[in-house]
């Protein structure tokens, strides 16, 4: 028997033939990157970041900070997974979240330009880990920044004030077995337009008649 045979609960879509409940009509398996724990840091922090690909270049120093946002996906470095002899399946997880930001500022002669630069979030948190198996988990992170202030030191270096927020989290690329309402039925998409007959066409043809009577007396 198949995956498919052994999963059926009735037919699609919602009905409530067969064994069917509520409208669910099967068993779907779906393939998702299921979280088993995660854990969020939130930290302010003054950092001094040096920045590269700058444009345009060779701005005219002193420079004055803008503002700096986060630009792209964070990355993990340093990752060091440590498990807990005092507590199976959790483990002691150590490491470095790297988050790309773009710094706007503009230089001696007002020309607002840009330049790219890391900010590095050291973190050592406790998280619930998986004994091992053929499919293997993986720690990932996300990262986000806003810098409400900043000033500029020399060359190409600024002090920023930063708020930061990362997520770390054990994740697993897992089959799950959830209940099932069939497949989605989406409806027409409803076009843009700027014809200008739109409000022409919807008038009816004929002027609409009062009725004094019934038709033919």
């Amino acid at each position: 028997m198949s995956f498919y045979t052994s999963n059926r609960t009735g037919n699609c879509p919602g009905t409530l033939n067969g064994n069917a409940m509520n409208g669910i009509c099967e068993k779907a398996c779906i393939e998702v990157n299921k979280v088993l724990d995660a854990c969020m840091k939130q930290t302010q922090q003054s950092m001094q970041v040096t920045l590269t690909n700058q444009t345009p270049a060779s701005p005219t120093t002193p420079l004055t900070f803008v503002s700096a946002t986060t630009n792209g996906q964070s990355t993990l470095t340093d990752l060091v997974v440590e498990r807990l002899v005092d507590r199976p399946n959790f483990a002691r997880v150590t490491g470095n979240v790297n988050i790309p930001i773009l710094v706007t500022y503009t230089d001696a002669n007002n020309v607002t330009g840009t330049g790219e630069a890391t900010l590095t979030i050291p973190f050592d948190v406790i998280l619930f880990v998986p004994q091992p198996s053929i499919v293997p988990f993986t720690i990932e992170a996300f990262g986000s920044s806003s810098s409400p202030s900043g000033s500029y030191v020399s060359g190409s270096v600024f002090n920023i004030n930063t708020c930061v927020a990362v997520i770390i989290k054990v994740v697993v690329e897992a089959d799950i077995l959830v209940p099932s309402y069939g497949y989605c039925s989406f409806p027409p998409c409803q076009e843009y337009t700027q014809d200008v007959c739109t409000g022409f066409f919807d008038l009816p043809l004929f002027p609409t008649a009062v009725q004094t009577g019934r038709c033919g007396t």
